[in-house]
């Protein structure tokens, strides 16, 4: 397309210098902004105005941006400069910009777009093409308006009968809670009638019931009396009985001192003969215990683990220390019970690990047998081996750890001192009934720590 292709007066430059220049949306004026911008990339430095020529170094999209206030009041000022940009636009346009300068606006076309270019080009009838594109522009930003107004009303709509279904839900909540509250009302009633019928017969009681008190304070002062001469009577007697219980008591410790005397003597000959008969029977000293029995069926053991698991603490250590110093003593722990009591802020192999580390060393310094046992839920591969003295188990896939230790007490021999630390008071229980001595958690972890 030619440059003289665009009139510089538009084709009515009558209606130009007459009338002002129209008003243009800011939508259409942005555009119009930005196709100058992009159009003054094309013209020499001298040929624009001296207000331009500092913007037109810069890039299109930054001078529409910083210089665009100048760029528009130069358009409607200046009618040469509006016909050379005017012409590269159109150009660039293509068709549509033929059929803009040609007074025509394709229906298909952009309406923002075509007023820009009827703007810049001015062609016949230019102000009608821009005044049709401008209502088209503000009838679509007015049914957008609309239709967001529709869609927020809608909204609303959807968000009341949603408080309006909420709301009978509650209601009805509401009506069932107020019919239970009447009903309970109704029972509650029927109780205060029944208390006050209740209450009106204990008055009555009471007072028949202060009637025959009075009577019997008389009664009791006649015995009260009666009793004070008896309980002189009896004063002197036990004077009397004090005096020989002093020569009895003293007879008593005579006669207790020859029964120890012939105690010790006879548990030391019992002793001498449990020798004899132990070397008579030719026993030899087993390598399993009771406890090993019941591992082997009823328990699993870690894998890589060649000796048993050690105890935990109770209440006290010295009765601890006590009961572990009796002839072979056997000390059995809930493992997890003394582990998440005492170091609950560690990870469970830690706390295996930590726990039976210490029974070891007091495995070692009592001589005791020590087995430790933990739920098989929790059973891990690959233990470190266990202190010499120690049995590790865990009990297998339906049994309970408290389950294995109350099976492990009732393998032991009467007789045998059998100490189990756990604080659970189920096991404490159970293995009390068996003859075991039950000591807290909190024993043994305060004897691991004075170790």
């Amino acid at each position: 397309m030619s440059v003289g292709a665009v009139d510089s007066s538009g084709g009515d430059g009558a209606e130009v210098a007459e009338e002002p220049e129209p008003t243009l949306p800011e939508v259409v004026r942005q555009r119009v902004i930005s196709l100058a911008a992009a159009a003054i990339s094309g013209l020499p430095l001298d040929e624009l105005p001296m207000p331009l020529r500092r913007v037109a170094k810069f890039a299109p999209n930054r001078r529409a941006r910083l210089g665009g206030s100048v760029i528009a009041m130069q358009l409607s000022g200046d009618p040469l400069l509006r016909q050379r940009l005017a012409t590269r636009v159109v150009n660039e346009a293509g068709d549509l910009g033929a059929a803009v300068l040609e007074g025509v606006a394709p229906a298909a076309a952009d309406p923002v777009e075509v007023a820009a270019l009827a703007y810049l080009a001015r062609p016949d009838g230019w102000r009608t093409l821009v005044t049709d594109a401008t209502e088209t522009v503000r009838a679509e930003a007015e049914g957008a308006v609309a239709s967001e107004r529709v869609r927020d009303v809608e909204q609303r709509l959807a968000r009341a009968e949603h408080d309006r279904a909420v709301a009978k839900v509650e209601a009805d909540k509401l009506r069932d809670e107020l019919a239970r509250l009447r009903e309970e009302t109704g029972g509650l009633r029927d109780e205060v009638r029944t208390l006050s019928k209740a209450l009106r017969e204990s008055q009555a009681k009471e007072r028949k019931a202060t009637d025959m008190l009075a009577a019997e304070k008389g009664r009791a002062t006649k015995v009260n009396a009666d009793h004070d001469a008896e309980l002189r009577r009896i004063r002197a007697k036990l004077a009397e009985a004090e005096t020989a219980a002093g020569a009895q008591r003293q007879s008593a410790k005579d006669a207790r001192a020859v029964d120890d005397a012939r105690l010790w003597l006879l548990l030391e000959t019992i002793g001498q003969a449990a020798v004899g008969l132990r070397r008579e029977l030719a026993l030899d000293p087993t390598d399993k215990l009771p406890a090993d029995f019941v591992a082997e069926t009823s328990a699993d053991r870690p894998e890589g683990l060649t000796a048993a698991a050690r105890a935990l603490d109770a209440d006290d250590p010295a009765r601890l220390d006590q009961l572990l110093s009796l002839p072979k003593a056997h000390m059995i722990v809930d493992g997890y019970n003394v582990t998440k009591k005492g170091y609950a802020e560690i990870s469970l192999e830690q706390q295996r690990n930590r726990l039976i580390a210490g029974v070891g060393g007091l495995a070692a310094q009592t001589r005791a047998e020590v087995t430790v046992v933990f739920d098989g839920a929790e059973r891990v591969h690959g233990l470190p081996p266990a202190p010499r003295g120690v049995r590790v188990l865990f009990s297998r896939k339906g049994e309970t750890a408290d389950e294995l230790i109350r099976r492990l007490v009732r393998a032991e021999p009467a007789g045998r001192p059998i100490v189990v630390i756990s604080s659970d008071k189920e096991v404490i229980d159970g293995v009390r009934r068996h003859g075991a001595y039950p000591l807290a958690s909190d024993t043994l972890l305060r004897r691991l720590s004075r170790s």
